[in-house]
Formats: structure tokens, C-alpha cells, sequence
């Protein structure tokens, strides 16, 4: 149970990850060593930090009291420490207070902090996504009153779009916001606002979506900002529940009412969802790390069990670890395959993101983003996914004692499974995956997607050729599965009932991809 370990498979994966090399072309700043001593000490604090707190939140969880919400003991100061250690804001612009390392730097500390304690970094991860899209949407003003202060985690953020009848379907929002003289005034109700009020900070604002025209649909939505206070004064926020959830319990998640609350405009009128999608592409992101730090802590202990458990064996011998027996070894072993298969994924589209962000060559650069825009569906789902079925796992390893809460890993299945529900489901993903991934954009991501897997092929086809002939298969009949869901647009129904084993099968296409990185990093590790 070793954030060290994890530390070193990061590391590793980060050396086998072609687009890490070329993007250290373009930040020689982030050579080898510095990062790897960045790691060293995001998984440091993670340990000595956050971990702490992770089994007594979960117990005391966070409660309304005359209408505010409290957060469990030592929250608030880890938060602080949190923020002022840099940690918030990896990745974000250094005019705005922040480190301006890559973003792949940041996806590779965030399952550390993860897995040491997910409910509070729901909070750090909204507010580090406010950061950045107030600094790409919001005005001079904004910026400077807001950015530095998410930054450091003086203040912190939310994202606020669903309402009772209204989740994933957006355009059915009802909060409005009107003109008062110069301000922007916004009334309506909000539901499952991850800390949507807390005490880790006297400042939060909401990020916020709200209808401003008169138009259907979301082409009346305008994005705001709408903090809990101004001039030390209630805006108008008031928390009407609590969720009882299976797990999360020291996230608050709140249903909010605001009543004439006043609000900033940020971007332009009518294009709410458009720049909130800054936000929701970070958080999405955030949430397959989320997966991966609850998957890696869950194989670990899993593994560390079966190697002291004692049982079967020869009756006239000593029993022998439970890691011995087939069977075990192949649970242990699968569960590690998908975690670290996960976590070359995840690395690979981070610097995807950033090689795209650095690329000065126009058509390059839209490359790149079909590729990431393709990509990105299935690491949020399946990345969320592999948090539970990893933790699911590995608690069959342990037997009963899994079960109970001696263990963690009762807690971590309860804290992931409600991720592949938040920031879109799996049906919303899939969705999208087909829809707009393969017909709107005509197949740019799966063209994207060929020329890279085929690049490993080249290289790795004779040094793994098992590997590769999966991967090869995998790839040829992906694209044939494409070919057939390219000719059913003219069936929308039968196309959008098979969405999901398009989707399914574009995860295990990513998967056999990345085992080939999984077989370099065993030879490194043999050499």
C-alpha cells in the first residue's frame, strides 16, 4: 500500500508515453528529475497529509447545521495546506498565481491526492477548473479579483448546472438570470452541488448556468459567477438539504436556492454551455484520475493481502500465501493489467492536451484536439469504471474480511460508484462517442487513434508479437464496427441502442493499445 510504488509506475508509464518525450522537447523545464521529484513530493503530502483523514471523514461525514455545512476534523487545514503548497494550480497559467507546469504534470500527481483522500479533492477539483476558465472567459476584472485567490485556495469554486427536473438534460434549465440596472440577478434552484457550501473558505463561487433569452434549448444559457458573499454580505444562497449518499459522505453535496443573487457574467451572453465545457472537460479528467488513485490503492492492498494471507495448500504442510493459489494470481493479475492499463491512458491523452495547447501548426493542432475530443469520453467512463470494479475486485480477494470495515476497500467501491454518473454517465458518454465523435466529426478521432496504435505496432510488433496481434485485431475490427456505425445514421434508433457496445468496444481497442506500453515497461523493469 506504497505511494512510493505508485510514484515509480508513473514514473514508468510517463517513460514509455511517446507524446511525454515530444511535449519535454517543447518544456525542458520538466526534464526527468524534476518531475520525478514533483511526484516524490505530491505523494509525500498526499500520505502525510490527506490519507489521514480519508477513513475518519468517510465516518464523521459533513453535516448541515443552522443552515451552513460544516466539513469533518481537519479538512479545513489540510485545504489550506492544499492550496498553499502549489498543488491547486499545477497547471495553471504563472500570471494567474499558478506553477504553469503541463497539464500531463498534474494528471500524474492527481491520483496520488485521490487516493489519499477523494472526498475533499471533489473541492479542489471544481475550484482548480474555475481557475481556469475564469482565466480563459472571464474579464480583467474577474481575473484578478478571482484567479489568484482560487489559486492558492483562498477561495474556492463550484459548478452549478443541474436542477430537479433538469440534470442531464440542459436545455430544460429553469434558473434565470435577469438585468437589475448593472448587475446580473439569478433565481432558481440547484441540485447535487458537490461542496456547495462548506467552511474551508469564507469565499465560494458558483459557477453557475442560467437562462438570460428567451430562446429554447441551450441557446438562452449564459454562465455566471455567483459568490456566496459579496462585500461580507449573503447573496442570497441558501442550502435546502444535504444528500444522504452511499459514499462521498465528507463531500457535501447540496441542493442550493438562489434568490436574486447577483451574479458576473462570464464569456459572452448565450454561450454559457460552450465556455463551461472548459470546466467540465478538466473535471472529466479528474474524474478518471479519481478512478485510477481509488484503483491503484485497491490492488494494493489486494496484493499485500495475498501475500500475507495463509491458506490451502498440502494438508500435511504449513499453508502457503493465497497469492500462490492460480486462481488469486489471476484476479491480482487482472486488476493490475486494467489499472496500469488506465493509468498509460490517462498519460497519454494529458499530453495529447498539452501537444495541442504547444502546437503552432493549425491543421497539427485540430489533429490533435479530434484525437483528445475522441479520447475523452472513454477515459472519464472508463477510467470512473475501473475505480469501483478494481475495488469490487480486490475485496473478492480479501474474502470476508474485504467486506468489513477493517479494510478500506469497502469505502473506496462506495466513494466510486458514483462516478460514472457525475460529469455525464456512461449512456450520455457513449452517446457522445457516437454522435459526435464518429458522425459529426466524420471519424477525425478514429483516423487519430489508427495512425498512434499503428506507430506502436511498427515498433513493437516484433519485440511483442502476441501483444500485437491482439492489438491488430482489436484495432481491425474496431474500425469495421466504425465502418457499420457510420451506415446506420440513417437508423438513429438502431444506431443509439448499439451506442454502448461501440463504446465498450473503443475502450478495449484503447486497452490492447496500451498493453503494448505495458510490455515495454516490463522489460525496462526486467533489464
Amino acid at each position: 500500500m506504497s505511494f512510493r510504488d505508485q510514484v515509480d509506475r508513473t514514473l514508468a508509464a510517463l517513460a514509455v508515453t511517446p507524446g511525454w518525450r515530444q511535449l519535454q522537447q517543447r518544456r525542458p523545464d520538466c526534464d526527468d528529475e524534476t518531475v520525478a521529484e514533483i511526484l516524490r513530493q505530491a505523494g509525500g503530502f498526499a500520505e502525510r497529509v490527506l490519507a489521514p483523514l480519508n477513513a475518519p471523514g468517510d465516518r464523521q461525514g459533513a453535516q448541515l447545521l443552522e443552515g451552513r455545512v460544516q466539513t469533518p476534523a481537519g479538512f479545513r487545514e489540510a485545504f489550506r495546506s492544499y492550496g498553499k503548497a502549489g498543488w491547486l494550480a499545477v497547471d495553471l497559467a504563472e500570471a494567474g498565481d499558478g506553477q504553469g507546469l503541463p497539464l500531463t504534470v498534474q494528471a500524474a500527481c492527481g491520483p496520488l491526492f485521490e487516493r489519499a483522500c477523494v472526498a475533499l479533492m471533489m473541492v479542489a477539483g471544481s475550484t482548480r477548473a474555475a481557475a481556469h476558465l475564469i482565466w480563459e472567459a472571464g474579464d480583467e476584472q474577474l481575473i484578478r479579483e478571482w484567479v489568484p485567490k482560487l489559486a492558492t485556495g483562498e477561495r474556492t469554486a463550484t459548478i452549478c448546472i443541474s436542477e430537479a427536473d433538469a440534470g442531464s438534460d440542459v436545455g430544460r434549465l429553469r434558473t434565470k438570470a435577469e438585468r437589475v440596472g448593472d448587475d446580473w440577478r439569478i433565481s432558481g434552484r440547484k441540485t447535487w452541488i458537490s461542496f456547495g457550501d462548506h467552511d474551508l473558505t469564507e469565499r465560494i463561487g458558483h459557477c453557475l448556468l442560467a437562462r438570460t433569452g428567451s430562446e429554447p434549448g441551450t441557446k438562452g444559457l449564459s454562465l455566471f459567477l455567483v459568490p456566496n458573499l459579496i462585500e461580507g454580505q449573503p447573496n442570497g444562497i441558501t442550502v435546502e438539504r444535504l444528500e444522504d449518499k452511499m459514499g462521498l459522505h465528507a463531500s457535501p453535496t447540496c441542493t442550493l436556492n438562489f434568490d436574486q443573487s447577483r451574479g458576473t457574467l462570464i464569456g459572452s451572453e448565450g454561450r454559457g454551455l460552450a465556455q463551461l465545457f472548459r470546466m467540465i472537460e478538466l473535471m472529466r479528467l479528474q474524474t478518471a484520475c479519481q478512478g485510477l488513485g481509488l484503483a491503484s490503492a485497491s490492488v494494493d492492498v489486494a496484493e499485500q493481502y495475498a501475500k500475507e494471507r495463509r491458506q490451502g495448500g498440502s494438508s500435511s504442510s504449513p499453508p502457503v500465501p493465497i497469492a500462490e493459489h492460480p486462481d488469486v494470481r489471476r484476479q491480482l493479475e487482472e486488476m493490475r493489467r486494467r489499472t496500469e492499463v488506465l493509468r498509460l491512458a490517462v498519460l497519454e491523452l494529458a499530453t495529447a492536451m498539452d501537444l495541442a495547447a504547444y502546437e503552432p501548426d493549425d491543421e497539427m493542432r485540430r489533429e490533435l484536439e479530434s484525437f483528445c475530443a475522441w479520447m475523452l469520453p472513454l477515459i472519464k467512463n472508463f477510467g470512473a469504471d475501473a475505480g469501483f470494479s478494481v475495488a469490487n475486485a480486490a475485496i473478492q480477494v480479501l474474502g470476508g474480511a474485504g467486506y468489513t470495515r477493517d479494510w478500506p476497500l469497502e469505502q473506496y467501491l462506495r466513494d466510486a460508484r458514483v462516478m460514472t454518473i457525475y460529469e455525464g454517465t456512461t449512456g450520455m458518454q457513449a452517446l457522445d462517442f457516437l454522435t459526435r465523435r464518429l458522425w459529426r466529426d466524420d471519424g477525425n478521432g478514429l483516423r487519430q487513434l489508427k495512425v498512434r496504435l499503428q506507430a506502436d505496432l511498427s515498433s513493437g510488433v516484433d519485440l511483442y508479437p502476441e501483444e500485437a496481434k491482439v492489438a491488430e485485431g482489436r484495432l481491425n475490427a474496431f474500425d469495421d464496427f466504425s465502418q457499420r456505425m457510420m451506415s446506420l445514421q440513417a437508423e438513429p434508433e438502431r444506431a443509439l441502442y448499439l451506442a454502448h457496445d461501440y463504446f465498450l468496444a473503443g475502450w478495449e481497442t484503447v486497452s490492447a493499445w496500451m498493453d503494448l506500453r505495458l510490455c515495454r515497461i516490463e522489460d525496462r523493469i526486467r533489464r
